[in-house]
C-alpha cells in the first residue's frame, strides 16, 4: 500500500464530473486499499478519488464505527429530511462549513468485488455518504456551504 496525494482547492480534477469505474480488477482494489491508507493516516472519514488525482467514481467511507466502506459507482436512489451540521474536507484544510444535507439517504453501489449491493444511511455516515458522493461531481463542500469558518490554533 501506498500513501497518495492529496489535491486541495483550486486542483482541476476536484471540479470534474468523474466516469464511472468501467473495469474492477486487481488494479483498482489496490487503488481502494492506498485510498483508505491515504483517509486513515490524514485522520478522514472519506475520501474520493478525485481527492487523490483520479477522476473516477469510488470512495472510501469509515465514520469510527470499525466498517471500511468502498463505494464503487455509487448513486443515491433516495433521500429523507434535512438537516444542518458542520463539515471539513481533506482537500479545503482548516476550513468548516455548516452545510444543509438529507438526514437519511439510500444509496446503491458495487462492491471491490463487483457485487451490487444497497446502503441505508443515516447521521453521520449519510452527510458522509453525501459529502463523498458530492466529489464525484466536482462539487466541494465550500460551494453549498451556508456560512464558512477558518479553524484557528485557539479552537
Amino acid at each position: 500500500m501506498a500513501l497518495l496525494e492529496i489535491q486541495k482547492a483550486g486542483s482541476p480534477v476536484l471540479k470534474k464530473t468523474c466516469e464511472p469505474v468501467k473495469r474492477i480488477d486487481g488494479k483498482l482494489r489496490s487503488f481502494l486499499d492506498d485510498m483508505a491508507e491515504t483517509m486513515y493516516k490524514f485522520d478522514g472519514v472519506g475520501l474520493a478519488a478525485p481527492q487523490v488525482g483520479r477522476p473516477i467514481r469510488a470512495v472510501v467511507i469509515d465514520v469510527g464505527d470499525g466498517r471500511l466502506l468502498e463505494l464503487i459507482n455509487p448513486v443515491i436512489t433516495a433521500r429523507e429530511g434535512t438537516c444542518v451540521d458542520s463539515e471539513g474536507c481533506l482537500s479545503v484544510p482548516g476550513i468548516f462549513g455548516d452545510v444543509e444535507r438529507a438526514e437519511k439517504v439510500t444509496v446503491e453501489y458495487t462492491t471491490r468485488y463487483g457485487k451490487r449491493r444497497t446502503l441505508q444511511a443515516d447521521q453521520l455516515l449519510a452527510r458522509c455518504v453525501q459529502h463523498e458522493l458530492d466529489h464525484l461531481d466536482g462539487i466541494l463542500f465550500i460551494d453549498v456551504a451556508q456560512s464558512l469558518r477558518q479553524e484557528t490554533e485557539e479552537s
